[in-house]
Parts: structure tokens; C-alpha cells; sequence
């Protein structure tokens, strides 16, 4: 890959990194996450603008051409929107799908109706794991809370013993599973094979979210016994209707994409030739594009038509769905700009450079830097993605299991100790009327738990696989 440096520009080859040029990188590396964090933290800009600003600062200080620069974000920016726009904006879809029809609300009533006292907290995590897959975190949290300050209320809980567990599950699917963007672009960058990765994905969610979510309430609830608030509960949407999809219905919809990218995972493995038609068919249903489509395309049918929905009220909830992404869609992109810039800076190859001479297993240490990134900007996906342009080029030698793996490290590292430069903090902050205290010994202490078991897991994984 071209390197940006005045002295690399000018050779046909680049050459080896000197300790010097190290030491400007590593310099240049600082002062672009410093730059970021502060815009963010600091002066409140928006993520995207931070990003784009940190960039060029990174490009200037590594003594690249600033033309050189904006032409390594422009090209990353669009490579990552147009690998994983399309999929995000597909998800989008399905999740309002889901959410205006009554199918997630369908799923919750059905799995609570069937569960009561100690099983409440686990019937919490399975119903935020199964609505978490196709919604993103904050769609999510906004689309629960009804749901866990209800169950709370009615059950006489402590909010702890039931909101911990939700947002366990939420997370733990935010962080890990694709077609979440975060996991996608990591995916993309480290061109792990996604169906293995969703395997081992689920293999490391499974345990964590069990410690994170029932296990650990209990010790939440001790530490936070706060009530529901009495604040009136937020409408759900399903109230509005007359009708709401079957629970079957709506739960083999969510699941479809998952099902086909399993399956087209598992094809692989057994058939392993491009040339077998088998193989190639679930190639194309099972490729995460043709997975969500099919499971839009199907839930149009199976979400909408049975909550008694007209075409057009189909076509406002697909067109509702996709207003809200545009940030997303902007933020993901511009970290991937700034992904593309540390790589074409030499970052990536100064990291394998220098990590050579370490002992440090590659897994750690791409769990330490979306650590520290994800601790500095206070966001996940942005903590997945430039983590993921920094570590990509250890990935040239691994297996394709320990691809999928160095995608999970990066995944958990960017959950660690959400904090007061976190949106989402925030967000379960003021839905649980807490205060900043027991916000931090609550979903902070819960982050980190994800973050370190999913994490210890993956090395362990490492160690079997």
C-alpha cells in the first residue's frame, strides 16, 4: 500500500520505517486521536467533522501532501460506505419494520407471558439479544425501555435486576454480532470471512452476556436498589394498532440473515469448492447483502401486511427507517477515512514493525488499542473501526478462524467502560433516572464485564482454535 511520507512518495518502493520515521508516526497517531477527542469532548462537534478534522491533522504531522491526505480519507470514506452502507441501511429498514408493525413488542409480550420471577432476568436478555439483531443500540434501548420500566413496575423489581440484563443484550450484539456496522466494518477491514466470525461471534456472546447480564444484575441491584421511575411510560408502538404479527412469524423473520449467513458459512466449510453449484448458491443468499434483503423483502410480508399495513404506510415506515442513519452513515464513513489515512501513513505497518519484537499476542493487542480509543472518543463503532485500520496488517499471516477472532478482539475493546463522553451513557442515564454515580457502577461496570470476558474469551479461543 502507498505510504504517504515525502521521502516514501518519492521512491518506486517504499522503504523500510527507521526509528525516526516510528517516532514521527507514532507522534502523528497522538495528535490525530488527540485532535478527535477533543472536538468531541471538548467543543461538542459531531463525530463526522471530528474525524474528517483528525484525519488531515494525522496526514499534516506524518508529513504527507495534505492532497495525498484528503485522497486517502475520500477513498476510505467511500470504501466503507459502499461496503457496509447498504447493509446498514438495510437493518435500518427491518428494525422499523419491526418496531412499527408490533413484531417486537409480539416478541416481548410472548416471551414474558411466559416467564416469571427468577426467570425474568433471562427472559430480559433473550429478548434484547433476539430485537438487538437487526436494531441498532440506541433504536434499541429507546424500543426496551418501555418494556423493562413496565416489567419493573408490575413485578415489583429492582429496575437493576431487569435493566441490566436488556442492556447486556443489546451491547453484546452492538459490539460482536454482525450485520451490526461496528463488527461489519472491522469484517471488512481485516476481510475476515463473516460467516465464520458470526459463529464464533455467537460462541463468545453466549457466555457474556450471561455474566454481564442475569449474573451480574444481581450484584448491580445491590449496589443501585432504584425503582422504576414514576414517570409515564413512553408509548409502544403496538398500542396504536388493531393487529400485530405472530411471534413465529416475526422471530424467523429477524432471524433469517443470521440463518443464511450461518449456512452459507457452514457450506463453505463442507463443500470448500468455488465450483460446486451449492456452494456458489448460498454464496449469494448467504453474502450479508442478499441475507438482509431477503429478510426486509419477507418482512414486508410477514411485519406489515398482518399489522393490517397499506403499501404506503409500508413505504413511510422503509423511508422513516432510513432518516435516522444518515449520521450513522457519515460517521462510519469518516472513520473509515481516517482508517484509510493511518494505513497509507504506514501506522498499520509500523504497528506489525514494531509488535514483531513484542510478546504480546496480536489478539491483545488489538484488544488494548480499541481499549484506548474506544475510552478517548467514547464511541464504539468509532473505537471498532480505527482500530481495526491499525491492526488489519497483522491479519496478513492469520488463519481465517484467527481473522474472525482478531475481529471479536477489536469488537469487545470497543465496549470497554462506557463513560460521560459516551451518548449512550447518557441515554440509560436519564431513561433510568439515575445519576452519574450510579450510572458508572451500573452500565459502566457492565461495559468493562463485557469488554474483559469477551475479550478473555476470544484468547482462549485462540488458544482451542
Amino acid at each position: 500500500m502507498t505510504r504517504l511520507s515525502v521521502e516514501m512518495l518519492a521512491a518506486d518502493a517504499p522503504p523500510p520505517i527507521t526509528s525516526a520515521g516510528h517516532a514521527q508516526l507514532g507522534i502523528a497517531v497522538l495528535a490525530g486521536i488527540a485532535v478527535i477527542v477533543l472536538l468531541i469532548t471538548k467543543f461538542k462537534l459531531h463525530a463526522f467533522l471530528s474525524l474528517t478534522i483528525g484525519s488531515l491533522v494525522l496526514g499534516a504531522v506524518a508529513g504527507a501532501p495534505l492532497d495525498k491526505a484528503i485522497t486517502s480519507f475520500t477513498t476510505g470514506l467511500g470504501s466503507t460506505v459502499a461496503g457496509v452502507g447498504v447493509l446498514i441501511a438495510l437493518g435500518a429498514i427491518l428494525g422499523k419494520l419491526l418496531a412499527d408493525s408490533g413484531g417486537a413488542d409480539q416478541v416481548v409480550d410472548t416471551i414474558l407471558a411466559k416467564a416469571g420471577g427468577r426467570a425474568m432476568p433471562w427472559a430480559m436478555v433473550l429478548i434484547a439479544s433476539v430485537i438487538g439483531l437487526p436494531l441498532f443500540f440506541e433504536v434499541g434501548i429507546v424500543l426496551l425501555i418501555p418494556v423493562v420500566l413496565m416489567v419493573a413496575k408490575r413485578g415489583n423489581y429492582s429496575l437493576m435486576r431487569i435493566g441490566i440484563p436488556a442492556l447486556a443484550g443489546l451491547s453484546v450484539m452492538h459490539g460482536l454480532i454482525p450485520p451490526h456496522p461496528g463488527p461489519l466494518v472491522a469484517i471488512d477491514a481485516v476481510k475476515a470471512n463473516l460467516g465464520v466470525t458470526l459463529a464464533l461471534g455467537i460462541l463468545v456472546a453466549v457466555p457474556t452476556v450471561i455474566i454481564a447480564g442475569p449474573l451480574f444484575s444481581k450484584v448491580a441491584a445491590r449496589w443501585v436498589d432504584v425503582p422504576a421511575p414514576d414517570r409515564m411510560l413512553p408509548q409502544r408502538p403496538s398500542e396504536e394498532l388493531q393487529r400485530r404479527p405472530g411471534f413465529g412469524a416475526t422471530l424467523a423473520t429477524v432471524l433469517l440473515p443470521v440463518v443464511l449467513m450461518l449456512a452459507k458459512a457452514l457450506v463453505d466449510i463442507v463443500v470448500d469448492d468455488p465450483a460446486n453449484l451449492t456452494q456458489r448458491v448460498f454464496d449469494v443468499i448467504g453474502s450479508p447483502l442478499i441475507a438482509l434483503l431477503a429478510a426486509v423483502i419477507v418482512g414486508i410480508f410477514t411485519l406489515g401486511r398482518p399489522a393490517g399495513f397499506s403499501k404506503e404506510r409500508i413505504t413511510s415506515s422503509v423511508e422513516k427507517g432510513l432518516m435516522p442513519i444518515a449520521g450513522i452513515l457519515l460517521i462510519v464513513g469518516a472513520g473509515g477515512g481516517f482508517k484509510q489515512t493511518l494505513i497509507d501513513c504506514g501506522v498499520g505497518q509500523m504497528i506489525l514493525d514494531i509488535s514483531k519484537d513484542w510478546s504480546i499476542p496480536a489478539l491483545l493487542l488489538a484488544w488494548l488499542i480499541a481499549v484506548v480509543i474506544r475510552l478517548a472518543t467514547g464511541s464504539a463503532t468509532v473505537a471498532t473501526v480505527s482500530a481495526a485500520g491499525l491492526v488489519a496488517p497483522l491479519a496478513a499471516d492469520m488463519s481465517t478462524t484467527h481473522a474472525a477472532l482478531l475481529v471479536l478482539a477489536v469488537g469487545a475493546g470497543s465496549l470497554f467502560f462506557s463513560h460521560v463522553n459516551d451518548a449512550g451513557f447518557w441515554l440509560v442515564k436519564e431513561y433510568f433516572g439515575l445519576n452519574v454515580g450510579q450510572t458508572i457502577k451500573t452500565w459502566s461496570v457492565m461495559e468493562t464485564i463485557i469488554s474483559v470476558v469477551a475479550g478473555g474469551l476470544v484468547l482462549l479461543l485462540s488458544l482451542i482454535i
